[in-house]
């Protein structure tokens, strides 16, 4: 008899990263728990993503749970009194598509759902390269929460906490991108776009990121113009 493949938590956004970072777990050997956040995010086109990617990559479960970050708004992806910009990526300044605090709120509710399935690890399409300067996507970020988990976790405390795994947190886009097709991700069901809409607005700092990605991995035709 086979032993039990491990479990691993994937988060999901129905992003390119958060799709390639899961198609990377199940190569590695990992039966995925999905979980994705309806925060109160301008729309759900994200949300149908996920539920897509979480059937194309059979995960054995798949939550969706209400968080409701928009009650205090904060950042344009949650407050539609605020535009997105979309003039492009300006260094050294964090955009006001950052949600506060959003990624410790779900890597904690993630960590929860991880102990009580007894998953070993927690699976994140962070990334610290070609990203929009969100302080909770850089490694250092990663590495001071893994104290805080092990600290905070009846398993952490008994040696077998679920451990972080970033597997993109250090890649470009272009490498993300050249994964996702080699691990044979359905770009095309993937959702990055900050604004909703039937088609993604190919200006917003995600669209841009994404599609100059593809162009440089000789795939135009998935870029959203």
């Amino acid at each position: 008899m086979h032993p039990a493949p491990p479990t691993a938590v994937a988060l999901l956004s129905g992003g390119l990263d958060s799709a390639t970072a899961a198609a990377i777990a199940i190569e590695a050997g990992y039966r995925l728990i999905g979980l994705s956040f309806n925060y109160g995010q301008r729309h759900q086109r994200e949300l149908e993503a996920a539920a897509l990617l979480a059937r194309h990559f059979n995960f054995s479960e798949h939550h969706t749970i209400n968080v409701n970050l928009a009650a205090w708004g904060g950042s344009s992806l949650t407050d539609l009194q605020q535009t997105i910009p979309s003039a492009g990526v300006l260094p050294g300044v964090i955009p006001n598509t950052y949600v506060p605090g959003r990624n410790t709120v779900f890597i904690a509710m993630a960590l929860s759902l991880a102990e009580a399935r007894g998953a070993e690890r927690l699976v994140l399409g962070v990334n610290a390269v070609d990203y929009s300067g969100y302080p909770d996507c850089r490694p250092e970020y990663l590495t001071a929460f893994q104290k805080l988990a092990d600290l905070a976790s009846k398993s952490g405390l008994e040696g077998h906490g679920a451990q972080l795994w970033a597997p993109l947190v250090q890649w470009s886009k272009t490498e993300i991108v050249a994964e996702a097709l080699r691990l044979q991700v359905p770009i095309a069901d993937t959702w990055s776009c900050y604004a909703g809409g039937v088609k993604p607005c190919g200006v917003c700092d995600s669209c841009r990121i994404r599609d100059g990605a593809l162009r440089d991995a000789g795939r135009p035709d998935l870029a959203s113009r």
